[in-house]
């Protein structure tokens, strides 16, 4: 029997109306309601389109429902706290928890053949709730504090920001790439069982952006816990992005080491002179001279000035090295299913038998190119060769 569950559920994860599904397949919104409320199923050709659109087996959409294997869902969408400038769409939301819920699911599948080490970023956000609730500070210092905090838990050193992607991953952040649209940089949220997930946008971006919208993010996942993000009104919404933008600032330019490097600066209101710090911090020029009109370094004439220059410049859009530097991948769950490919634990055959899905869906859901599991179905296709002929010449 068809189920019309799994139909809601991969038709939100990919972001469809029950209207713009109905276009695809070239039927009415009346008939994919009537499917993923259980009274009618679809006929073969219908099935066979849906196969095509969510890159899935025709037995996906007639075994128990896959969110529900998992039990009670751990996903809760009131508390993704996007990297964006304006409060999105209940579809939009819904849709991107719904992928993380997929995502989580996913991982409750491969981690039945793997032991993790402890989620260190769970102690590291108890610590940090800790001290801000436990401290007189104004908030602002609260902030820069639990900034630093945060980055002598990661172990990043006081140099630089090069591997921060990495530390992230290794400390238990889980990170992916996806398609979020122009308008989000990024998201984040904490699920249930404890599990941090930073999702980055995949369009073409500069390593700088990058490393700050990872510590915007992980500003919200240890400032911002349980936040009902869904319920914030646009002031209340602005207020918690000022917060991890402070986070961030602080977090990736270290008050000690950054003002040792700015005041080596020989014309602070020019942003060419920005270029080397660029280079050492991977953080954006523009970035940096905020941090440093909120250090009291430049005062409002001299970052007004600045600011003008960047207009001029043209750097408002790209910066100098933004191609050059090199931008980090996610690379744990790559990592891991090359773990569980390459030694047998989970062959990625058993893997897409198991979720009764094909290797384009996998791509979409980790946000991994296809090539790399197309190597893996390519191992484990037999070809006949001539030692498997058993023949000997006479």
């Amino acid at each position: 029997m068809f189920v019309g569950t799994n139909l809601t559920n991969i038709r939100i994860l990919h972001g469809y109306t029950r209207k713009q599904l109905a276009d695809l397949l070239q039927i009415t919104e009346q008939s994919v309601w009537q499917y993923e409320n259980g009274y009618t199923s679809p006929k073969l050709e219908v099935v066979n389109k849906l196969k095509m659109i969510f890159s899935v087996k025709s037995k996906y959409f007639y075994t128990e429902d896959f969110l529900d294997k998992s039990g009670k869902s751990n996903i809760q969408q009131c508390h993704i706290a996007y990297r964006a400038d304006v409060i999105n769409s209940v579809q939009k939301t819904q849709s991107e928890a719904k992928h993380i819920e997929f995502i989580s699911s996913f991982l409750g599948v491969i981690e039945k053949k793997l032991h993790y080490p402890k989620n260190e970023v769970v102690s590291l956000r108890e610590q940090i709730i800790k001290y801000i609730t436990n401290s007189k500070d104004n908030v602002k210092v609260k902030i820069q504090n639990a900034a630093k905090i945060a980055r002598d838990f990661l172990n990043i050193g006081n140099k630089s920001n090069l591997n921060l992607i990495f530390l992230l991953e290794k400390k238990g952040v889980f990170i992916f790439e996806k398609a979020i649209g122009e308008k989000i940089d990024a998201y984040s949220l904490w699920s249930e069982d404890d599990r941090p997930f930073i999702i980055l946008g995949n369009l073409k971006k500069s390593a700088a952006r990058r490393n700050f919208d990872l510590a915007h993010e992980l500003g919200h996942l240890l400032l911002h816990y349980k936040v009902e993000f869904s319920s914030l009104d646009t002031k209340s919404h602005r207020e918690y992005e000022q917060e991890a933008n402070l986070f961030a600032g602080a977090f990736l330019l270290p008050e000690k080491e950054f003002m040792e490097d700015f005041n080596s600066l020989s014309k602070k209101s020019n942003p060419d002179a920005y270029i080397d710090l660029k280079k050492k911090w991977i953080v954006s020029i523009q970035a940096m001279a905020y941090r440093a009109h909120q250090l009291g370094l430049l005062d409002y004439q001299q970052y007004r000035y600045f600011n003008i220059k960047l207009n001029q410049l043209g750097y408002k859009t790209k910066e100098p090295l933004d191609e050059q530097i090199k931008i980090q991948k996610p690379g744990k769950i790559r990592s891991i299913l090359q773990l569980l490919f390459e030694n047998n634990y989970f062959p990625i055959t058993a893997l897409l038998d198991k979720l009764l899905v094909d290797i384009e869906y996998l791509s979409y859901l980790l946000g991994i190119d296809i090539e790399f599991f197309k190597k893996y179905q390519k191992d484990v296709s037999k070809e006949f060769t001539i030692s498997d002929l058993n023949i000997r010449a006479k």
